[in-house]
Order: structure tokens, then C-alpha cells, then sequence
């Protein structure tokens, strides 16, 4: 998929992506890094808006295996995507993007209500939103998100950023002869239990006909090759 048959687009990262070469937290060098990227793209065409899991700092379903509510543990977790939401912010700010975040659970102190009309309008006059705390529910992970805001902003694509390049039928950490997929359909996705996304997030993209393109976020310089059609990915559609 190339800025010729994409223009608005959401950007999924995982949280663990911002960790950089640590174990845990935010590392300042790789949010730097992420947000050049994003100006890239942007500055290339696209309009952008991102959701950031928040696996670096907490994660619900985590906390509800060693024994928490798992709806408490959930509210830890959208904190968490808020608090990588306003790191990206400050980032992309500073290398002179225009940024708006909108979270699903109200903090008017720190960013916005999401409000869809508000932010197409964003999107429409050249600036970046992040989406924070999910839908602003329990039971949830960033996938489902991801792919509910794709719909309601109409974007042509959703890119999912992570740290394998693509999707395969086995884990390739752990699998040396998994084989990665250049293509593969929803329905595959769904039908062979692929780890791509969560099973909602699938079927809405399905349902709405937002293609998933898979890649691996973590190389340097990989989002500008994939946003032109070149690099390493996996693209979910329709057919093949």
C-alpha cells in the first residue's frame, strides 16, 4: 500500500515499542526517533492520528493473572496508554508537529474529550491526534480501539507497528521455520487463530474494509519504506 491508494491513516504502535533497549518505562531517544518518522509521513501526504498500547508501562490482563480485578487492572492499563499518548505529544512537538490528544476517559487538565467531528477537524487542518484509553471501557486491549477510530475517522488504512515484520503462521521467536505471510485475508486471520490482532478488531476492520498492514516498527526508517509500498510487511484484506 502506497501514499497513492492511502491518505488518512492510523498508526497503531505497541507500548513496548517506546521502551527502545530497555526493559521498561519510555525511552527518550526512541520516542525522538518514532516521532521523526511520523513528520516523515505526514510531511510525505498523510494525515495521521495514532493509538499506543500501553504494554511498557502496565498491562490489565497482567495485573487480573496475579489476581486483580481484571476491570481495575483495565483502568491501570488506559493510564498507561495516556501517559505514552502525552510522551508522543511532547515529542512530535518538539521536532515541530502540531499534536492534539483525545482521550476516551476525560482529563481536561492534560488533553481532550475524544470527539470525532473534532478530530476529522484536526486531521483536516494538518495536525497529529493521538487516541488515549481505549474506548474508555474495561475488557479491551489498544486493538479494538485502533480499529474503531479507523472507522469512525474513515481512514483508508490501518498500519500496525510492532516488533516482527510482518505476520507468519507460527511465532517466529520461536519458530525458526515460520513463514511469513506478504498477504492473507481476514478470514484466514480469524479461521487460523493468526496473531495479528485481537478477534474484534479484525472482524470490524473486515466489516468496514480497512485493510491491516503489519510491520516491524522497530527498524529504523521502516514506516517511510512501507508507506511507499517498499519494505517488509503483511497486508490483511479482503482477498488475495
Amino acid at each position: 500500500m502506497s501514499s497513492a491508494s492511502s491518505k488518512r491513516i492510523l498508526l497503531k504502535l505497541s507500548g513496548e515499542v517506546l521502551m527502545g533497549p530497555g526493559q521498561y518505562g519510555i525511552d527518550p531517544d526512541t520516542v525522538h526517533r518514532l516521532a521523526l518518522e511520523v513528520k516523515a509521513a505526514q510531511e510525505s501526504g498523510f494525515e495521521l492520528c495514532l493509538v499506543i498500547g500501553g504494554g511498557n508501562i502496565f498491562r490489565g490482563m497482567a495485573g487480573a493473572a496475579k489476581g486483580m480485578d481484571r476491570a481495575q487492572a483495565d483502568s491501570i492499563g488506559m493510564l498507561a496508554t495516556v501517559m505514552n499518548a502525552l510522551a508522543m505529544q511532547n515529542a512530535l512537538e518538539q521536532v515541530g508537529v502540531d499534536t492534539r490528544v483525545q482521550s476516551a476517559i476525560p482529563m481536561n487538565a492534560i488533553c481532550e474529550p475524544y470527539i470525532r467531528r473534532r478530530a476529522i477537524r484536526h486531521l483536516e487542518r494538518g495536525r497529529i491526534v493521538i487516541f488515549a484509553a481505549g474506548l474508555g471501557s474495561p475488557y479491551f486491549t489498544t486493538d479494538t480501539p485502533s480499529a474503531v477510530r479507523a472507522a469512525e475517522l474513515h481512514c483508508d488504512a490501518l498500519y500496525k507497528g510492532t516488533s516482527v515484520d510482518g505476520v507468519y503462521d507460527a511465532d517466529p521467536k520461536k519458530v525458526v521455520t515460520a513463514k511469513r505471510f506478504d498477504h492473507v485475508t481476514y478470514d484466514q486471520v480469524l479461521t487460523q487463530n493468526l496473531k495479528v490482532m485481537d478477534a474484534s478488531a479484525v472482524a470490524l476492520c473486515r466489516d468496514n474494509a480497512i485493510p491491516i498492514i503489519v510491520f516491524n516498527i522497530r527498524e529504523q526508517g521502516n514506516l517511510a519504506r512501507v508507506l511507499r509500498g517498499e519494505g517488509v510487511s503483511t497486508t490483511v484484506s479482503a482477498a488475495a
